[in-house]
């Protein structure tokens, strides 16, 4: 029997979906014998006495889940996610020089730098790779601080705005859509597959009214078979350029092709959301917890582990 630590801030689970599938994650344990116990920030101490750590907190190298990571690295303890992958995913200018460093297929990127955010720059820009330009502050997650700029003058404002949080802004061409594929990968495997629908009159998966209320888009799960195969693997090349760890991995398809938005690192899973097809999902990540990699059961996106089924 082993003990299973899941680290978690309480105020990173906010929906009764994302608790749902911690309640599941623990009974899947408990049905193949282990111990899972929910450690919050003042059980930190505790981590050294446990065999495995799955870190469910919002993850940044400032926060106390990094510190939770190197914590459980430093004992030598099995934990997802590692702290390496955490200081990559977490700053996208690294995080995408890792994808094209492996040829991984993704949009025309630029990183800007102060001196590039210039109305004549930006004109260039614009004229060169098309309206609108996609900018992104290098530091953020959920869909924050990702924004659309049509002209010169957004292109400045929006960059320098960005540029208060870190010393390059990422610049993208924009592909329209009406949803983003998420390929969830566990150590070179695929792990579940799911489409996150945009909602009507927005351009993200996710997105805020004026007074900060999240509006969300439905989630629409899919059988590992049933997907194109190229889509999983440009998942798992995405995936594998950061490590071997868990990764939610978002792309968009244009024609029949896929190109990598972006590799998350602590990705959301939620209960009837990306288990909808894949309810091996928690025996899978149990099962690698403990060491037992290469048995998991359910391979084929049908998997029976848990028998429940429960998502994001």
């Amino acid at each position: 029997m082993a003990n299973i630590g899941v680290y978690i801030e309480r105020y990173t689970v906010t929906r009764s979906e994302e608790m749902g599938a911690l309640m599941k994650l623990g009974q899947v344990a408990h049905r193949l014998g282990h111990r899972l116990d929910f450690l919050f920030r003042p059980d930190m101490y505790k981590i050294p006495h446990y065999d495995a750590i799955f870190i469910r907190a919002l993850t940044d190298p400032m926060n106390s889940s990094y510190v939770a990571a190197r914590l459980a690295q430093l004992h030598k303890l099995p934990v997802i996610d590692d702290p390496e992958s955490i200081i990559i995913c977490c700053d996208k200018v690294n995080m995408y020089r890792h994808l094209e460093k492996a040829g991984v297929p993704m949009p025309e990127t630029l990183y800007l730098k102060e001196s590039d955010l210039t109305a004549e720059y930006g004109a260039r820009l614009l004229d060169e790779k098309g309206s609108p330009l996609v900018l992104k502050a290098p530091n953020t997650s959920f869909s924050m601080y990702v924004e659309r700029v049509y002209n010169p003058d957004e292109f400045v404002k929006v960059g320098k705005k960005y540029l208060r949080r870190a010393d390059r802004v990422v610049a993208q061409k924009y592909i329209h859509s009406e949803f983003d594929w998420r390929v969830g990968v566990l150590d070179g495997e695929p792990l579940y597959v799911c489409q996150y629908l945009i909602p009507k009159k927005r351009w993200k998966i996710l997105s805020y009214t004026e007074t900060g209320r999240e509006i969300y888009g439905n989630v629409k799960g899919f059988e590992l078979h049933k997907v194109n195969p190229k889509l999983l693997d440009t998942a798992i090349q995405a995936a594998n350029a950061i490590g071997r760890g868990l990764y939610g991995v978002d792309l968009k398809q244009v024609g029949d092709d896929f190109v990598v938005i972006e590799v998350n690192d602590n990705p959301t899973i939620a209960e009837d959301e990306e288990d909808q097809k894949a309810p091996h999902i928690y025996e899978k990540l149990i099962r690698y917890l403990v060491g037992e990699r290469g048995t998991h059961s359910g391979g084929n996106g049908n998997g029976g582990g848990n028998g429940n089924g429960n998502g994001n």
